[in-house]
């Protein structure tokens, strides 16, 4: 069945472009610092959430505000020195820094700078600094805040703000961004804020978030979506009592900004010396992505299960050791006030099934029998399952191209000799433990064998049709099915199980 529209994405845009230009056409502020909260690039959880949403709808934003605006990335020095990982790119937040700035230069936007946060000459940030710069990108360091957050004195001052160096910009509107949360965005705004005064430039700072959506309600599926996708974080979206108390109006914003708002009033008053301009958290946002939603029910429905996908996620993430058991359960708790279920995600019973029929046939490998089941785009559903020759994600793929491409099951798409000559060279020339093909595999050998077989030709063209799919599987992917089910663009959800008894999978 194909997804109903649930956003438009040109009324979006229309209404964040003006929302931003209104801040600087309609005040006093020579130059306006605008915090990008989440992925500018490639923001898949607005995707999944807001159906309709593009991907990089907010870089065709920043492709219309070209001319006037500058861009500066953050990235935090611990989160360099740890490795941290974005989930959807599998790539540390350093590798994805880089892959943004020729990203933005592949649309003839140049960041400005690079400002590495919190920082005290680690060493892996002290290489990533060093790496950038022998390749032309200036790279700023900022160091943790003296007397942040209780001396504001302290903070605004010479050996506060003023410690850290000024980063030069030249048009009206700076766009802060950074690849996850924590990346010292707002910190790197508000050392700009008092070095601009300081020099005589009347600058101000908003704040660009997607979620929550302050004008929908705070139980609001899309809403609750952000809080089991930040569920780490302990994120817990409130209403804005600010909002109430000055506007008399209800809107929803989440607990740091309003833990955090009375001192970054406090710290904007004495930055400029005058009446913070903003009387809540929602007054600094420029936030429009409420008046994109076209189809509430949609943005529901896509919403739910979104919060099933993150269960699965970070069920995944306990059992490998990445979280603790509490994150689980708070989306736990999230998914019960929905009344939502695990299996209401309709790829997961199937690919429970298949790993039930794997096991009733012995055809699994290692004593592991897993499955694994995609949705197609009309609905349709198809199954696959592991044996000695390949995994589940690679007889999986094989059967949904093999179906759309209109193959009988009786046609092989890979010989079995070519399976087993790639089981031999894996399992005695290169003496790997596991023989059979793993997804990345079975894809380059698709490729080869097209060559001489039609059918293999006619199942890679049908590939492409596979991004969007959900998919479930019985068991987590090793590195080989990951990359490749994240290179066909799958949306993969999997039970926290282990698709071998090898502690070590290389």
């Amino acid at each position: 069945m194909q997804k109903r529209k649930g956003f438009d994405n040109q009324l979006y845009l229309e209404e964040q472009t003006a929302a931003i230009m209104a801040r600087i056409n309609g005040g006093r502020s020579e130059r306006l610092y605008l915090e990008f909260g989440g992925k500018i690039l490639y923001d898949y959880h607005a995707a999944r959430v807001l159906p309709g949403f593009h991907p990089n709808v907010k870089m065709d934003l920043l492709s219309k505000l070209r001319d006037r605006a500058d861009v500066i990335m953050c990235i935090y020095a611990g989160d360099i020195e740890r490795k941290k990982v974005r989930a959807d790119f599998g790539i540390t937040y350093d590798a994805d820094a880089m892959k943004t700035i020729d990203d933005f230069r592949e649309r003839d936007i140049p960041i400005r700078a690079v400002v590495i946060t919190r920082y005290d000459e680690q060493p892996a940030a002290q290489a990533f600094k060093h790496k950038l710069e022998r390749r032309g990108v200036r790279v700023y360091t900022h160091r943790f805040t003296r007397g942040y957050p209780t001396d504001v004195d302290l903070i605004v001052s010479e050996q506060g703000y003023g410690a850290n160096e000024y980063i030069e910009t030249n048009k009206p509107i700076v766009v802060v961004t950074g690849p996850g949360p924590g990346s010292g965005k707002l910190a790197t705004c508000l050392s700009q804020l008092y070095h601009e005064h300081r020099r005589g430039c009347q600058a101000t700072y908003a704040k660009f978030e997607t979620f929550p959506i302050w004008n929908l309600e705070l139980k609001h599926p899309v809403n609750v979506a952000y809080e089991a996708a930040t569920a780490e974080l302990r994120d817990v979206n409130m209403l804005d009592h600010f909002h109430l108390d000055a506007h008399g109006e209800t809107t929803v914003n989440y607990n740091r900004d309003l833990e955090a708002f009375p001192l970054l009033r406090r710290i904007l008053e004495r930055i400029t010396g005058t009446e913070c301009p903003y009387q809540s958290p929602t007054d600094m946002g420029v936030n429009r992505a409420g008046f994109g939603i076209v189809d509430d029910e949609a943005v529901r429905n896509s919403a739910a299960q979104e919060i099933i996908r993150r269960y699965f996620r970070y069920a995944c993430e306990y059992a490998m050791g990445l979280c603790d058991r509490e994150t689980v359960q708070r989306v736990e708790l999230l998914m019960k006030n929905l009344k939502l279920s695990a299996t209401d995600r309709r790829v997961v019973t199937p690919a429970r099934n298949t790993a039930r029929e794997a096991l009733d046939g012995g055809k699994g490998h290692d004593g592991i029998y897993c499955g694994a089941a995609i949705e197609l785009a009309d609905g349709t559903l198809v199954t696959g399952k592991n044996s000695p020759l390949m995994h589940a994600a690679s007889s999986l793929v094989l059967n949904a191209a093999k179906l759309l491409a209109g193959i009988p099951d009786g046609i092989d798409l890979l010989p079995a000799q070519v399976i087993q000559s790639l089981n031999h060279f894996k399992r005695d020339v290169l003496k790997g433990r596991q023989a059979s093909l793993d997804l990345s595999e079975t894809l380059i050998a698709l490729a080869i064998s097209a060559i001489t077989n039609p059918a293999a030709g006619a199942a890679i063209e049908q590939l492409e049709a596979l991004d969007g799919c959900e998919v479930h599987m019985s068991h987590m992917p090793t590195p080989g099915d990951a990359a490749g089910l994240r290179k066909l663009g799958v949306n993969l959800t999997t039970d926290p199980e282990f698709a071998t008894k090898e502690l070590f999978v290389s």
